[in-house]
This record gives structure tokens, C-alpha cells and sequence, in this order.
């Protein structure tokens, strides 16, 4: 164990695994506000976060669980379409607040290439917000649209149907077969599209945060 008169101890999120503090650091620095992208073992969550001096404060956010609840979305709520409609949302509501860009932060994730935390960004970016990232660990548009599922489902369902049955399950006790997949995607970007077509936009809030 480090010890001796220079020997600082961590930060109890650092000790945690919680928080970067020197990554967080420099995002602070950009004065920009922070996309932040976290995982659960069931959802997607994004949130739209501004540092200050007292706290940081979230003034817009997205679940994967309300693709669900208010877009008829029957697939997966922690899957890569999930995770890019869910970062798709939240860019939507940034510009409506006013906020256009934003810099990225996936916390302690691993920045794998092809990540979910990657298919979020994608999504604000395809929304309109402005977020730094490079094209080289983007989920490809298969994988972002449900494509790899579909087909997955398509070669199980042929090959093992007890298999197909259970692992799917979810989605077909709710009445939606997983080889759909890539025109639902479609389906509910579309009505996300129509709902934030009619939602007026509000006055900025980035001079003011």
C-alpha cells in the first residue's frame, strides 16, 4: 500500500469507481455542458449536465424506459437501437432548451469501439446537437438500427426455436417478434420525430447556466 509525506488519498469516488476526476476536469474546462452517458443492467440514461461552482445541474435527460412508455418502442431497453434512440431523444430536448453542442462523457466506460454508450452520442449528434466524436467507434448503422438482432432472431428461430423462445422472450410474451426489429426502430424514431415537431422551442439556457 502507497505511503510516505506526498501520498494524497483518492477521492472517495475515485475509490469508488465512480469518477474521473482529472477527464472531469478538463470537460469542466471546455465550458461546455457534458452529455452523460451512463449504464444499467436494464437501461440507457442520458442526461444534459451543467457544472457550477455548488454542484452540477441536469436540465435535460432521457431513459430508455420512456421509449417504452411513450413511443410504443417492444424492443430491448438496454440494446444499441435502445441506446441511440435514448441519446436521440435527449438532443432533441437539448435544442429545444436551446443547448446545441455539448461534450461527451461516458464516465469510467470503457471507450470500445462500437460501444453503446457510443450508439448515445450517435444519437444526439443525428438529432442536431454538437458533440466531438469520432466516426471510428461509432456502432455501425446495422447495429444501430437492429439489423444484427433481427437476423440473429431470423437464424435462431430456424435453428433452435426453444432457444429463440426463450431468449427473446420478453419481447414475444409482449407480442412483438424481434425480427422486426429494424422497421419498429424506424417506427418509433419517426413518432419521436412528430412528437418534438410540434413542441415549441424554449428560450436558451447556456448563457444563463
Amino acid at each position: 500500500m502507497a505511503h510516505g509525506p506526498r501520498y494524497k488519498v483518492p477521492r472517495r469516488r475515485r475509490l469508488e469507481g465512480k469518477t474521473d476526476y482529472r477527464r472531469r476536469y478538463r470537460m469542466i474546462r471546455s465550458g461546455k455542458p457534458r452529455l452523460v452517458v451512463r449504464k444499467t443492467n436494464k437501461y440507457i440514461i442520458a442526461q444534459l449536465v451543467f457544472a457550477s461552482p455548488i454542484g452540477d445541474f441536469t436540465v435535460a435527460a432521457a431513459h430508455s424506459r420512456e421509449l417504452v412508455k411513450y413511443f410504443g418502442w417492444m424492443g430491448g431497453t438496454k440494446n444499441t437501437p435502445a441506446a441511440y434512440l435514448t441519446g436521440y431523444l435527449l438532443g432533441l430536448r437539448a435544442l429545444k432548451i436551446g443547448v446545441k453542442e455539448a461534450v461527451a462523457d461516458i464516465g469510467l466506460h470503457r471507450p470500445v469501439k462500437g460501444a453503446k454508450v457510443f450508439a448515445v452520442i450517435k444519437g444526439a449528434i443525428d438529432a442536431g446537437l454538437q458533440v466531438p466524436l469520432g466516426e471510428e467507434v461509432v456502432p455501425d448503422e446495422e447495429r444501430i438500427r437492429g439489423v444484427v438482432i433481427a437476423r440473429y432472431a431470423e437464424q435462431l428461430a430456424s435453428s433452435d426455436p426453444e432457444r429463440f423462445q426463450r431468449q427473446f422472450s420478453e419481447q414475444l410474451r409482449r407480442g412483438f417478434d424481434p425480427r422486426r426489429l429494424p422497421e419498429h426502430f424506424e417506427e418509433v424514431k419517426r413518432k419521436i420525430d412528430e412528437v418534438y415537431s410540434r413542441i415549441p422551442q424554449l428560450a436558451p439556457v447556456a448563457e444563463s447556466a
